[in-house]
């Protein structure tokens, strides 16, 4: 960046970078140095690399000297440059001691070749040998203890979206979070901020507008499909890979992203075909990738409130209030981890207290102990995980052991783990807390005595609860919200009153026909990814009976 009041001199500094820069360096111009420095906080927030500055000393308002001191609070790293008079060489030279000003050029500096291009590039010859590429994608600036930023941060993680975690928490010891503070000015209290490759920025966004910005697609294209599918996870994924390969206008929808509970899985490693294991985000990434070959529109975030049957046709009605209809529709929302129903959880939720894996806070809890709640393959693929980044682990199992709840391959890799606990018989009495989790009370169940420990992140994985109240009215489900389905909707011997067909449902079909049922959400459902995506391909084929007698 060359910087000069005088519209000639700058032209033709500007001319002389490009005719022997511009192949490998973007060359920028600023009229004064106050637009300049306005100019690098836009470069900053886009986390673009500046190589050189070059400044003319002899300006109003500021001069050269206090431009290239104040832009190197912002760029450390660039190399700086006065050009001055003859007059000013005096100047020039204090300024070298003062301002850490790397070179001074004197007027004129013709012919370039010999007076300009040298020096300059010996400086960035410099400035490469050093220099390091910056991170390229979306950058989040919040506190590790905000709901808010946590929020983000899952829904980016999830939606496989790369981007870099910046805690404010840290600019008294990182630089680089400080001149970046210092660059969003006053967006700096309104936190999270998220930062995007444009330069643009988003205060306190929700996920939606995190989303729309990143181009996903939130709202449908069509008002009419063939299939849609509510719940993005393994069975809502396979029931779109089958349906939209077998020709069928599909979309999908999740509330958060593709993936479900699944896709928060640290490590799967009983899968069929994947003898090395993968994760739950490889595993969802694969999925999503597959679904949208085949042409799904997949809708995330987005999440449907209400379902109108009228006739041959079904309706969802969507949070935002927009509206999509289908032949026929596939619930596949899986289910939610219970609530830790002691004193304190609600309000530190987000704030240490966590439900499901948070991939995203492992990096945070290095060094520290990290207690886990839950005795089943999620919360020993989650305590493995965090095993490789904190102090200890401790697991907090309400039953005698775990080989009731967990698979045998999980229990050993466990009792192989030095720095992780299992705790039977022990749960959690009370969370405490002011602004974020400190500590929790654990009851042991053995000695009925209940123990204070220290602690900054509890993860808690136990029971399932189905996500259908909103379908409360539509379709049937048992005492426990799961949808009952095929046989399992008689009673008596008798199908329900909303059945209005001949013949009895199909083996994934609810109460009301057209409407079905696969993965976690269905009642007697087994609690596999396997048995999910089974499921959710196997709807398929009782969707097409369905539509064909339509």
């Amino acid at each position: 960046m060359t910087v000069d009041d005088d519209a000639e001199v700058l032209r033709a500094v500007e001319g002389d970078l490009r005719r022997q820069y511009a192949e490998d360096y973007r060359v920028l111009r600023a009229d004064s140095g106050g637009a300049a420095l306005e100019a690098l906080r836009g470069l900053k927030r886009r986390n673009a690399p500046v190589a050189l500055l070059m400044a003319d000393q002899r300006m109003p308002q500021m001069t050269g000297v206090e431009f290239l001191a104040q832009a190197m609070t912002l760029f450390p790293d660039a190399k700086r440059v006065l050009l001055t008079a003859y007059a000013d060489t005096d100047a020039a030279i204090d300024a070298i001691n003062s301002a850490k000003i790397d070179h001074y050029l004197m007027k004129p500096w013709d012919p370039p070749e010999e007076r300009l291009y040298p020096a300059l590039s010996d400086l960035l010859s410099d400035w490469r040998a050093s220099f390091r590429p910056p991170f390229e994608g979306v950058r989040v600036l919040g506190t590790r203890w905000s709901p808010q930023s946590y929020s983000v941060r899952e829904f980016l993680a999830r939606s496989q979206a790369p981007y870099q975690w910046l805690d404010v928490e840290t600019a008294d010891r990182d630089a680089e979070v400080r001149r970046l503070l210092e660059s969003i000015g006053a967006d700096a209290s309104r936190l999270p901020v998220v930062l995007f490759e444009d330069g643009s920025s988003l205060c306190q966004p929700t996920t939606g507008e995190v989303a729309e910005k990143l181009g996903l697609r939130v709202r449908p294209g069509l008002a009419f499909y063939d299939l849609a599918i509510i719940g993005g996870g393994p069975a809502g994924l396979a029931a779109g890979v089958y349906g939209a390969s077998e020709g069928l206008c599909t979309v999908m929808l999740d509330m958060e992203a593709p993936g479900g509970q699944a896709g928060l899985s640290s490590r799967i490693e009983n899968y069929l075909g994947f003898p090395s294991g993968l994760s739950g985000a490889d595993l969802a990434r694969r999925a999503v990738a597959q679904a949208r070959r085949f042409g799904v529109e997949i809708l995330a975030p987005q999440r449907a409130v209400a379902v109108k049957v009228e006739g041959a046709s079904r309706t969802v009605k969507l949070a935002d209030g927009s509206e999509l209809g289908c032949k026929a529709l596939l619930l596949a929302t899986g289910v939610w981890y219970r609530r830790l129903e002691v004193p304190g959880a609600d309000g530190l939720q987000g704030r240490g207290v966590y439900y499901g894996s948070a991939m995203t806070e492992a990096l945070s809890c290095k060094d520290e102990d990290v207690y886990i709640v839950g005795g089943a393959n999620s919360a020993g693929q989650a305590a493995m995980h965090f095993s490789k980044y904190a102090r200890k682990v401790v697991m907090l199992v309400r039953g005698a052991s775990l080989s009731a709840t967990m698979s045998h391959y999980l229990i050993d890799q466990i009792k192989q783990t030095p720095n992780v606990q299992v705790e039977t018989r022990a749960t959690v009495a009370e969370v405490h807390g002011d602004d974020h989790l400190e500590a929790i009370s654990i009851h042991c169940g053995e000695s009925d005595k209940i123990e204070k420990v220290a602690t900054n992140s509890l993860f808690v994985f136990i029971g399932a609860a189905p996500n259908t109240d909103w379908l409360d009215g539509v379709v049937q489900r048992d005492e426990r919200g799961f949808i009952l389905t095929g046989r399992d909707l008689l009673v008596d011997g008798k199908f329900p009153q909303s059945w209005s067909l001949d013949r009895p449902p199909f083996l994934l079909e609810a109460s009301v026909p057209g409407i079905f049922a696969a993965g976690d959400i269905r009642h007697g459902s087994v609690k596999r990814v396997a048995s999910g995506v089974g499921e959710g391909s196997i709807a398929v084929q009782f969707i097409h009976q369905y539509l064909s007698a339509v």
